[in-house]
């Protein structure tokens, strides 16, 4: 029987660039640990085991060129390795520092398996994410996408035209280098659409985008499908809108799936509970703690008093949760399909983090869904972007507004009293950059002036990620998102003023190449 409708999951894997080549206990570098054993990996265990058993799971994924890059790293596959290991030490003593611990015990001893299996799990790919996920695209298991270079925020980055296109085309070039061919589709940074951008979209083959709600539901004219079809925004791109109901149920932690009090909680880490003698390998240095992933407790309530985690009882409420998103679905589906004239598009796009980093059981519930859809369903199905629009096509063209995903819809929580001095030196820089791209058109790559040339464009693009102003809103890492910002521009800034006086390379510059590698084969060009 033909589903009714479609369920379109969407999951967008990201992180800012981080290498630090002269500092392999730098602090951020845990970011990507972190997302590669809670999250990555048992994103690609969830995939294949239900490939293994006949199990659909037609599933969109987005991998950031920055993200691609650090995976594709031998420098970051090697220090990955060795902080996994220093984990299953630790993991190690803690099996038998808790011994007389009863639950915390048993918790402990789950951890242990977990992480030797992930250690297999990473063996078994000899470091090569990449390969595994191109795998599984290619037998048709899921659909790659990619986003902007450096996740740059395109509508702020729009006064400068030419920056938004290099953000684009070094972004497909990025992907298209690790995979072989462009994606079909692209996860626009923090959902972040002007109008006009369509234009640059479609002349870069792209077919369709995602929408934040309220994009769809104010276009010109109002689509009459609101958010559970796509609309053609013009030069050949769809665009498709986030559901709310979905959003609701599996992002937010405190009406959706993730804050349940059965689940783990996240900020209660051994890291900072244990004295630091007990930490040891994984103890920072200089002492900072850090977390480690090991957890003992569960969300509990909303007060400070947690309770041990059980991860059998986790597991069982991730599957009545699947249970209830699939309920909802059904019902949504129902109601939609006979009132639409076709089958809705039910957009549900997340970031991929969600999924066993911050919500630890995200990963056990993907996989109960894929089973519980394709088992006990016939209403709605799985698909992906380019399998719904190749058999419905949009009937309704509109132009919606400008739109992000953030904090109140717009661009506010990138552009606000604690990080708007960021945009006019990116703005000015920019121009800066294509000035001297058109100036120098045609210097030979490995010259003294396309080397400097090159690492001028790496750095500004680094230093345009969304990251940085997100950041220093947010209060997180503020310092470090302040001298990641700085640095970069400052390297633009006196390689800019190198180039515009006919100077050579600083002597600096192989240091700053080896920092900030990413990039390999980009083409000043695209900045002219």
């Amino acid at each position: 029987m033909q589903p009714q409708g479609y369920v379109l999951l969407v999951l967008h894997a990201h992180l800012p660039y981080l290498r630090h080549p002269e500092d392999p206990d730098a602090l951020e570098l845990h970011w990507l640990y972190q997302a590669i054993t809670e999250c990555y990996l048992p994103l690609l265990e969830v995939m294949e085991r239900l490939e293994a058993e006949g199990v659909p799971f037609p599933l969109t994924l987005s991998l950031s060129p920055t993200l691609i890059a650090m995976l594709a790293d031998p420098l970051l596959q090697q220090r990955y390795e060795e902080h996994l290991e220093r984990l299953i030490a630790l993991c190690d003593r803690e099996v038998a520092r808790t011994a007389r611990h009863g639950p915390i015990h048993a918790t402990a001893q789950y951890y242990q398996h977990l992480l030797r299996r992930r250690r297999r799990q990473w063996h078994r790919y000899q470091g090569d994410l990449l390969g595994a996920w191109a795998g599984l695209w290619q037998r048709g298991r899921i659909e790659l996408i990619t986003t902007a270079a450096t996740h740059g925020l395109l509508p702020l980055l729009a006064a400068e035209p030419a920056a938004v296109r290099a953000q684009l085309r070094v972004g497909l070039q990025a992907f298209q280098r690790a995979f072989g061919h462009r994606p079909p589709g692209i996860w626009l940074p923090e959902c972040g659409y002007y109008p006009g951008l369509e234009a640059e979209l479609g002349r870069l083959g792209l077919r369709y985008c995602f929408l934040e709600t309220h994009a769809l539901l104010a276009a010109e004219p109002a689509p009459p499908h609101g958010v559970h079809a796509p609309v053609e925004v013009g030069s050949g791109v769809a665009a498709f809108a986030r559901d709310p109901e979905c959003s609701r149920q599996v992002w937010s932690s405190r009406e959706g799936y993730p804050g349940d009090f059965a689940y783990r909680e996240y900020y209660r880490d051994v890291g900072f509970d244990l004295r630091p003698e007990e930490l040891k390998p994984c103890l920072h240095p200089e002492g900072h703690r850090i977390a480690t992933g090991l957890k003992y407790y569960r969300i509990t309530g909303p007060t400070d008093q947690k309770e041990p985690y059980d991860p059998a009882a986790g597991l069982q409420t991730a599957d009545r949760h699947a249970g209830h998103f699939l309920w909802c679905r059904e019902r949504q589906v129902e109601y939609l399909a006979p009132r639409l004239g076709r089958p809705p598009a039910v957009l549900a796009p997340f970031d991929a983090e969600l999924f066993g980093h911050w919500w630890f059981e995200g990963p056990a519930w993907l996989e109960m869904l894929a089973r519980k859809a394709h088992f006990d369903t016939r209403i709605w199905a799985f698909t992906t972007p380019s399998r719904y629009l190749a058999q419905h096509p949009p009937t309704h063209g509109a132009q919606p507004p400008l739109s992000t995903w953030g904090d109140g819809g717009y661009c506010d929580y990138w552009c606000n009293g604690e990080n708007h001095w960021v945009w006019r030196h990116l703005h000015r820089q920019s121009a800066r950059m294509a000035a001297l791209a058109a100036r120098y058109a045609g210097a030979p790559a490995d010259s003294p002036t396309g080397r400097m040339l090159r690492q001028a464009g790496r750095e500004l693009l680094l230093a345009q990620g969304s990251d940085w102003p997100f950041i220093l809103r947010s209060g997180t890492q503020v310092e470090y998102a302040r001298r990641r910002l700085l640095t970069h521009l400052g390297h633009f800034h006196h390689l800019a003023r190198a180039l515009e006086q006919g100077e050579g390379p600083p002597e600096w510059l192989p240091e700053a190449e080896a920092a900030a590698c990413c990039f390999p084969d980009l083409d000043p060009a695209v900045f002219a």
